[in-house]
């Protein structure tokens, strides 16, 4: 027996309320997790059924909002996941941003739905050493989440959350606790990174271009319509000339659209639509 009852129009009224704030599908089989997510939140505030958490949301404002759609929203990730996409970005693209922005000496690569920040921190170890000094480059990382943007800001990380990367790196960027539990990222690779939060509902506040543009396991919350307008989005922000965006292993983009060439392996070039 649950602690709190849970009604299929609580469960019904959670979801309309997610998907206005953010656009995000919450299907039946997403219920337990629902639950189990928001039960916390019935009982840090004292209440006693989810019909009395939603009625409190109503009265309280933003600050138990924020905390709803924190609660809601998945945090999955880790350093070089997807590591195809990193090493198409080293051996496949930055000698072609070099040679396309000569002049301006300018490289700007968005991390939309950057979660704990190891996406923006992997990026950033790819590119750092590519670039002369004397370039502008930067990283723009958002997410929904104000938990975890705080998480990413601080860029420190638990031995287990590091497990994957190589000796080199975790010299290099990394400075270790005197006990080994914990690993800080260096400043000199936060200093390209700049963590914002954003709703990709709302309206995007940056102009472009972008030359990179990393969306990767976020898609999949959203139904066609949110993630065609969001690929549009993409398409406007991309630089015109080598723009590219990375999806996640388990999305696609429909092959109506024109406006993107399919690389393989969730990789798309921006294309001008025929």
């Amino acid at each position: 027996m649950k602690e709190f009852p849970f009604t299929d129009r609580d469960f019904q009224n959670i979801s309309d309320r997610v998907y206005n704030a953010c656009g995000i599908v919450l299907g039946p089989h997403k219920r337990e997790m629902v639950y189990s997510r928001l039960a916390r939140r019935i009982r840090a505030n004292g209440l006693r059924t989810f019909e009395e958490y939603l009625s409190y949301l109503d009265k309280c404002g933003d600050q138990e909002f924020s905390h709803f759609i924190n609660a809601i929203t998945t945090n999955l990730t880790s350093f070089f996941r997807e590591a195809h996409h990193f090493e198409f970005l080293k051996t496949g693209l930055i000698e072609r941003i070099k040679a396309d922005n000569r002049l301006s000496k300018r490289v700007r690569i968005w991390s939309a739905g950057c979660s704990t920040g190891e996406e923006p921190y992997s990026i950033a170890m790819t590119i750092a050493d590519e670039f002369p000094s004397d370039w502008d480059v930067k990283v723009l990382a958002t997410d929904l989440d104000s938990n975890v943007l705080q998480k990413a800001s601080q860029g420190t990380y638990n031995s287990t959350s590091v497990t994957g990367l190589d000796e080199s790196h975790l010299r290099k960027w990394f400075l270790k606790s005197s006990d080994g539990s914990q690993y800080r990222v260096k400043d000199k690779l936060k200093e390209c990174i700049y963590f914002k939060r954003l709703n990709l509902l709302e309206p995007w506040p940056m102009r472009g271009p972008f030359d990179l543009i990393f969306c990767r396991n976020v898609l999949i919350y959203f139904d066609k319509e949110t993630k065609d307008n969001l690929f549009k989005g993409y398409h406007d922000l991309l630089d015109k000339t080598h723009g590219h965006l990375f999806i996640g292993h388990s999305e696609t983009m429909s092959k109506e659209r024109t406006d993107f060439k399919n690389l393989g392996k969730t990789m798309y070039k921006r294309i001008d639509a025929a």
